[in-house]
């Protein structure tokens, strides 16, 4: 199959799907099969900068725990990416270390699909979801001697993409539980980031609680990410939309109008001024990334940016293609193909809509017709939400 879809041949039956779709990118990527591309390490110093930056040090006890023996005595080695792709630690078997020594798979190295092909560790960071990859479904024709099975890591405070943990070894040692015992790992890390997060929470609470005592009207105390720890005054909310930078102790937040924003320790206390009635006028879905994806909302009162999850994007693409909107069988069966979803999808509507206010309507749910939509798609039509498998997104690649 490989070779036949590497010639133009008609191969004799197709490979996974996922498989089938990477090739299709990294082909149109135009990465080299028989070496891949230029994967230069990354200096020390750089590694190591990586690695206090990409929120995976806190885990990396969990991480070793889990794997590092498994592997040591699978002959596999375990290896963690952040989400670019880029090596960051390597632990496991000290032989099949220096095999991978000779394929440039060391730290610093980048192990994105654009420059490796496909393998677990860069489709895993593309589709969002654990992969396995064997033997030949590798891109590169120097990986066939190889196995590995990857799983992302999710920052479980705003869900952006941390990187991946895999584990790799000779392909005759592939063994079908290793991709389940490497994605429970990989939940057992962002469990522990959930916990941690909890206790930050918690603290900023005890903070905040002496100073609500002694302020009147509406008052919300969050984290940087918009997590709640507090709030007085407003219906209670687990998280609110809030930008990344506050300047001038000004804000707007997209679900309760203009604020002010005074700074205490790990976080905001927002307090919630008259609005002037502005309505949002306009609203930008970026889906230019491979990785990451952002809602621009803006009007007279301010503007907002926000990252999307996967399934945000899809949802938000599907309506933005059809401004007359979808009644809830529609909108599933465009995401799921299965038009009975619909609890699913009004579960999702109702976490969209109540952080959006003013940028989406129901019955039908559509963007509203007030606002100015602008989608900016990627180049390549293949590279629209490459993770995503809706039908409606499939039939729009």
């Amino acid at each position: 199959m490989h070779e036949a879809a590497l010639s133009g041949d008609q191969p004799p039956a197709r490979p996974r799907t996922v498989i089938e779709q990477s090739w299709g990118r990294v082909a149109r990527h135009g990465v080299d099969p028989d070496r891949g591309g230029d994967a230069v390490p990354l200096p020390a110093e750089e590694v190591e900068q990586r690695r206090r930056a990409s929120g995976l040090a806190d885990v990396l006890s969990v991480l070793r725990g889990g794997l590092v023996s498994v592997a040591d005595e699978a002959s596999h080695i375990m290896v963690v990416v952040d989400a670019e792709g880029r090596v960051l630690w390597r632990d496991g078997s000290a032989s099949v270390r220096r095999r991978a020594d000779g394929l440039g798979f060391v730290e610093g190295a980048s192990w994105d699909e654009d420059t490796v092909g496909t393998n677990a560790i860069g489709t895993a960071l593309v589709v969002r979801q654990p992969v396995q990859v064997y033997s030949a479904e590798h891109y590169v024709r120097t990986h066939h001697a190889w196995t590995c099975a990857a799983a992302p890591v999710h920052d479980p405070k705003d869900g952006t993409l941390l990187g991946a943990i895999d584990v790799s070894g000779p392909a005759p040692s592939v063994h079908p539980s290793t991709l389940a015992l490497v994605d429970a790992v990989a939940r057992l890390a962002e469990a522990q980031l959930r916990t941690a997060h909890h206790a930050e929470l918690e603290r900023l609470r005890t903070v905040a609680s002496p100073m609500l005592a002694r302020i009147d009207g509406p008052v919300l105390v969050t984290d940087p990410h918009g997590w709640v720890a507090a709030v007085a005054g407003l219906p209670p909310v687990n998280r609110v939309l809030v930008p990344e930078r506050i300047a001038d102790g000004q804000t707007w937040l997209p679900s309760v109008g203009p604020c002010t924003a005074e700074p205490l320790p790990g976080g905001w206390l927002l307090r919630p001024v008259p609005d002037d009635g502005a309505p949002v006028t306009r609203v930008v879905l970026d889906l230019r990334e491979r990785t990451q994806w952002t809602l621009n909302v803006s009007g007279a009162s301010g503007q907002w940016e926000h990252k999307l999850s996967p399934r945000h994007a899809e949802i938000l693409f599907l309506l933005a293609s059809n401004r007359a909107g979808y009644r809830a069988p529609e909108l599933a069966g465009g995401l799921f193909g299965d038009a009975g979803r619909t609890v699913t999808v009004r579960a999702e509507m109702s976490r969209l809509r109540r952080h959006l206010g003013g940028v989406l309507e129901h019955r039908p749910y559509r963007f509203s017709d007030r606002v100015e939509l602008i989608v900016r798609r990627p180049a390549d039509p293949a590279d629209l939400l490459p993770f995503s498998t809706a039908p409606a997104v499939l039939a729009s690649r």
